[in-house]
């Protein structure tokens, strides 16, 4: 590992500074681990420290080599990348993919991420795009290097380049006449732009791209505590920093009157502006205390913001007029189909307002001094809220540098965006660095939520039992009232609470089966949503945005239609899927549905039907995107409480070309155990004034004791579909939630016989649809 500079050293974590080295770890666990850097990155000569903020910092040309690849004298390579890391491995993946193309050995490539001031603007992380959005570009920029590095070896070993192969960074020549890639370019840049003519290698040419499975070498920095999380950095002379929050959603700020007893020990100063109110301590406890202390007056709303629980929203939903509407489908005459139809058969599901409940809430720690800003952030898109900032502390974005340190998770836009904000505006205010941590109740209660559904469907089904009409209208909370990622002051809860305006979007969401109805209609409902901003229920992307949502009503409602008109479920989906369109759908299925030893029938099964606890296994599948998953949940369920586990899942998942087996089969893993906590216990509850779930009490998440027994695979992992097209990487991250609800929730029904058609699936909604059908104990 190479060593930290001065910034990096500075700037430390509480856990890395003993004498239990990263080496000393390896040799006594006997693991192989690469030498990737998952610190904060090397600081090169174009990077500039906390002090030296002044002049704007660089912006990196997307097709230029050295905005990628660099090459050091003592032989290292680094990779500069756009996107972050979160918990997933990509850095080893990213490292893999340039040890490929620029033929080095793997430990000699150093992988930077995240930082604004030093990698390019990809977007940052999202839409599970971490490998598939860096495929192309890194290896054209490693292969464009290689080639110019095989004409500066052709002039130094006076050979021509067909004669020239290279082996573990080594140019070899006629007569084995050798030069390194350090010796050719060290600590030079290459000045060139990506080149058409610098062919990238065949994957029937690789050796490491689904090859290797090298160890990702932040695991061992966990396991021993040494992983630097934003949590851990420390700045000198920061400060800290507490929100205060209005008791009632909607309400205003009147005064701020000061405090119960004396002034708080610690306390530095207590600022407001709008609706925004915060207190900045000298240490994180006396925050605490002085916000406890603090007297505020609020002004309620004169009538009730939020609708009083979910049977008011979805009423809400129902009858409230679109903001907008879209029809991203519209094949045949759906509603001539429909009215000529001997049977029609129509349901309606329900689905609630999610948290991110993040391990830990947000932390950021901000600086802002002398014209400029470095945040030090754990989100998934430094470059967007680099925006933000600027945006909301009115100075240029060429003045702010956002650096990635590991975050609790996110997969969506969680509470950090917002934390960095308000860390950056107190900084300001006070001229120091300034630390914020949300608290848990502000966490769960706070943070920007998966956006609620609700969803009809419906049906025509002629006399010879063939569906001829599919009908999918989807009605849904606009999903990005906080952007992904934000990008403005009000797409914070700091900058809407200082009267900022949010961007106006309207996201939509449908499903993407690929089933094949002659007339079949897809329609999105966005309905109005501006009374959830500056509160709990302002909504933004949670991983597979809308997709748990709207998958949870379509494959449902595939099982549906299948046990109406008495065909097994897989059978009934593999009929209405066209090889000529969806042979890779069909292939994922398949492999499913042996892989589960599926045993084909019409009706739920029959095995202990009276007994009190009964089982049953469902199926769904989605693609999203290019990848394509399917699953098989096997469920128990009890139909005295209305407690369903999850015995076993099996998932398979074609994402095209894989190029770390063990990161992909991870990453399905890791989707199943969330989407199935998402699926079962995570509805955020809420009244006609405020969120009510501000704790793991009262926003259950799956514990250590539910996960059930996975088998995950990975289909066609060289990218050869089954027509033999190369597909290449299509995204990992959160292909495998989608189907998850779907599939417990058809394994409900095949166990009991009864349809639940609101998520999560918690005990009290499952008894209370055991009950209304008559089949509770």
């Amino acid at each position: 590992m190479k060593q930290e500079t001065a910034l990096t050293q500075e700037i430390t974590s509480k856990n890395r500074s003993d004498g239990f080295s990263r080496r000393q770890f390896i040799k006594t666990a006997g693991v192989l681990i690469v030498g990737f850097s998952t610190r904060a990155p090397r600081l090169g000569a174009f990077t500039r420290g906390v002090e030296d903020i002044t002049p704007d910092y660089p912006t990196f040309d997307l097709k230029a080599v050295d905005s990628f690849v660099e090459i050091h004298a003592d032989g290292t390579v680094v990779i500069k990348i756009g996107k972050i890391n979160n918990g997933q491995g990509t850095p080893t993946a990213w490292g893999m993919m340039a040890a490929e193309e620029l033929d080095v050995p793997l430990e000699s490539v150093d992988v930077w991420f995240g930082d604004t001031a030093v990698t390019p603007d990809q977007g940052g992380t999202g839409g599970s795009n971490g490998i598939s959005a860096v495929y192309v570009p890194l290896r054209q920029a490693a292969a464009t290097a290689r080639q110019a590095l095989l004409e500066l070896a052709s002039t130094k070993l006076n050979a021509p380049v067909a004669s020239l192969t290279v082996k573990d960074g080594i140019v070899i020549g006629p007569d084995n006449a050798r030069v390194s890639y350090a010796e050719l370019i060290g600590d030079k840049k290459f000045n060139i732009k990506f080149s058409a003519s610098a062919p990238v290698k065949d994957p029937s040419q690789f050796n490491i791209i689904g090859k290797t499975q090298p160890q990702r070498p932040e695991i061992a920095k966990v396991v021993v505590g040494k992983l630097a999380y934003t949590q851990d950095v420390q700045v000198p002379g920061v400060l800290h920093g507490r929100s205060v929050r209005p008791p009632v959603a909607g309400s205003t700020l009147v005064s701020v009157v000061g405090f119960n007893g004396d002034e708080p020990t610690g306390l530095v100063k207590v600022l407001s502006k709008g609706n925004y109110v915060a207190v900045v301590a000298k240490s994180e406890w006396q925050a605490i205390q002085a916000v406890r202390a603090l007297k505020v007056t609020w002004k309620e709303p004169p009538s009730p913001v939020f609708p009083n629980g979910y049977d008011a929203l979805y009423e809400y939903l129902a009858k409230t007029p679109p903001l907008a509407t879209a029809k991203p489908l519209n094949t045949g005459d759906v509603d001539a189909a429909i009215a000529s139809a001997a049977r029609t058969i129509t349901a309606t599901y329900q689905s609630a307002f999610q948290s991110h409940a993040s391990m830990t809430p947000g932390c950021c720690i901000a600086d802002v001094k002398n014209g400029g800003a470095t945040v030090w952030f754990g989100g998934q898109k430094p470059y967007r809220v680099r925006n933000a900032i600027a945006d909301l502390l009115g100075i240029p974005s060429s003045k702010v540098r956002v650096i990635f340190y590991q975050g609790a998770g996110a997969y969506g836009s969680n509470d950090t965006d917002d934390v960095a904000a308000e860390a950056a505006w107190l900084s300001q205010q006070l001229g120091q660095p300034v630390r914020v941590q949300w608290m848990r109740d502000e966490g769960i209660a706070w943070d920007p939520k998966g956006p609620p559904h609700l969803t009809t469907m419906r049906a025509g089904i002629d006399s010879n039992g063939k569906v001829v009409a599919w009908d999918y209208n989807g009605r849904m909370l606009n999903g990005t009232q906080r952007a992904a990622g934000a990008l403005i002051a009000g797409d914070t809860l700091i900058g809407q609470a200082m009267g900022y305006k949010p961007r106006d979007d309207a996201e939509h969401g449908v499903p993407a089966e690929r089933y094949n109805f002659a007339n079949k209609r897809r329609v999105s409902n966005v309905i109005p949503s501006e009374w959830a901003y500056q509160t709990g229920l302002r909504t933004a992307h949670m991983r597979d945005p809308n997709g748990p949502q709207s998958t949870f009503a379509s494959e449902q409602f595939v099982d549906e239609v299948a046990s109406a008109l008495n065909v097994d479920a897989i059978e009934f989906r593999l009929g209405y899927l066209d090889p000529a369109v969806a042979a890779r759908d069909i292939n994922v299925i398949e492999q499913v549905r042996k892989a589960a030893n599926w045993m084909s029938r019409t009706a739920p099964q029959t095995e202990n039907i009276s007994g009190e606890i009964v089982s049953g296994r469902g199926f769904a599948y989605q693609p999203r995107g290019d990848s394509i998953v399917a699953t098989v949940a096997e469920v128990t369920v009890n139909r005295k409480t209305g407690q369903v586990k999850v015995t076993k899942f099996t998932t398979g998942q074609d994402c095209g070309l894989v190029v770390h087996h063990k990161n992909v089969t991870n990453a399905i893993e890791a989707n199943l155990v969330h989407s199935m906590s998402r699926a079962l216990y995570e509805g955020v509850t809420f009244d006609s004034k405020n969120v009510k779930a501000v704790n793991w009490v009262s926003y259950p998440v799956v514990d250590i004791k539910d996960v059930p027994e996975v088998t995950a695979f990975i289909v066609n992992p060289d990218g050869k579909d089954p027509n033999g097209k190369f597909i290449p990487p299509s995204g990992s991250g959160e292909p495998a939630t989608r189907p998850t609800a779907a599939a417990i929730a058809n394994a409900i029904f095949d166990a009991t016989g009864v349809r639940v058609r609101r998520q999560p699936l918690t005990p009290q909604t499952v008894l209370a649809a055991l009950k209304e059908s008559g089949k509770a104990i």
